[in-house]
């Protein structure tokens, strides 16, 4: 993208630049080119600095003062050639600084560094994202593996946090997303039984309450040694007090907020309150935020539509979920308790036990409807085709 008011040098540069096989945009002002470059990004822009209603530095510090935009190099064209110009430039956020009149092999030379540079950066941070996804995929079907009842009620809590992130539109939203996703992770650590007891409002004994109340503790101990889950971590650890150690990070606290709501409004539910009457249990305390309430104002937790089968395990695929225990052949090993939702590496695991200690040859699953018309369809189109 070049932005510059004079219409000679746009169709100059521009033309030197599309003679080298680069896509060029040009534009006139400094707005102009904050509005394109919000619908499409551009790899790099080349800024003038006079311009009316906006110069260039101005439209720069909006520029990395904005998310979607803040990675894009920003090269400043000008005829102030003055060591504090430069300055100035670089202060407001940009990478180079080429004086006028301009000569096409140090701008074609400085384009080329800086887009390696940019490509460079993208492809660490694509490699950075599959490593996090790839690391927050494999905690969350540890906690799939380890407790179906964990899994199912970290999805409900999810659920309420990401209504609540829509509804008020916060900013980084996928961190309140992995929180609310993982806030439950360190009752891994729990005996079932300790969990259902704290979660269902059970009366626990000192040593289950202890336990019960280190969780977070635990899960942000697990999230705190992955690169950039820091912040998700320290929401994890104040979701049961989070007014208690505020934060000097606005997100962190906000984060944390989201985690305690959500986790006394799924209890809540979870132990018969009406969706409505928990909320409104919850606006008598001054504890919680009233614009995440409101947010919240029509919550109702998701029922989901199931239709009922009885398959042989080699049938079985993921999304499905459990009816009833899986035991072993001789009933005495539960291999897999109902309520599971089957994921490759259950599947796996009951492929292993049956191998080896043998199976009960059918399972009594809830198939969601839009895996069960899905195979449907397949099944029609082998038929016809058939």
């Amino acid at each position: 993208m070049i932005v510059d008011d004079n219409p000679t040098n746009l169709e100059l540069l521009g033309e030197m630049l599309q003679l080298q096989q680069y896509a060029v945009r040009s534009l006139t002002t400094g707005r102009a080119a904050l509005n394109a470059a919000l619908r499409e990004p551009p790899d790099l822009i080349l800024l003038d600095i006079n311009m009316p209603e906006m110069n260039g530095y101005e439209v720069c510090e909006r520029v990395k003062a904005n998310p979607q935009l803040s990675g894009i190099p920003v090269i400043f064209i000008s005829a102030l050639d003055a060591t504090e110009d430069k300055v100035k430039g670089f202060r407001s956020g940009g990478v180079d600084y080429i004086s006028k009149p301009i000569r096409f092999e140090e701008v074609q030379a400085r384009v080329e560094t800086h887009l390696k540079l940019r490509r460079a950066q993208q492809a660490e941070h694509d490699l950075l994202e599959k490593t996090l996804s790839g690391a927050v995929g494999t905690l969350w079907e540890l906690v799939e593996f380890t407790s179906p009842a964990l899994a199912v009620r970290s999805r409900v809590i999810r659920e309420i946090v990401l209504r609540a992130t829509k509804q008020m539109a916060s900013a980084d939203p996928w961190q309140y997303d992995l929180a609310a996703r993982l806030c439950l992770v360190g009752c891994m650590a729990l005996p079932e039984e300790v969990f259902e007891k704290a979660y269902s409002g059970g009366e626990l004994t000192p040593d289950e309450d202890r336990m019960f109340r280190a969780h977070p503790e635990t899960g942000a101990h697990l999230l705190s040694n992955i690169p950039r889950l820091e912040v998700v971590a320290e929401m994890i650890r104040r979701q049961q007090h989070p007014e208690s150690e505020p934060s000097t990070i606005k997100q962190i606290n906000q984060g944390a907020y989201m985690l305690h709501l959500a986790l006394e409004l799924d209890q809540r539910v979870y132990r018969g309150i009406a969706p409505q009457s928990a909320l409104a249990q919850l606006r008598m305390s001054d504890r919680f935020d009233p614009r995440l309430l409101d947010a919240l104002h029509d919550y109702s937790p998701k029922q989901s539509e199931f239709e009922v089968q009885r398959l042989p395990i080699r049938k079985l695929h993921t999304g499905m979920v459990l009816n009833e225990d899986i035991r072993s052949l001789d009933g005495n090993l539960i291999i897999l308790r109902g309520g599971t939702a089957l994921t490759r590496t259950w599947i796996e695991r009951l492929e292993n036990f049956e191998k080896v200690r043998g199976v009960q040859e059918t399972a009594s699953v809830r198939i969601p409807m839009q895996l069960a018309i899905g195979k449907s369809a397949q099944a029609a189109q082998g038929f016809s085709r058939a």
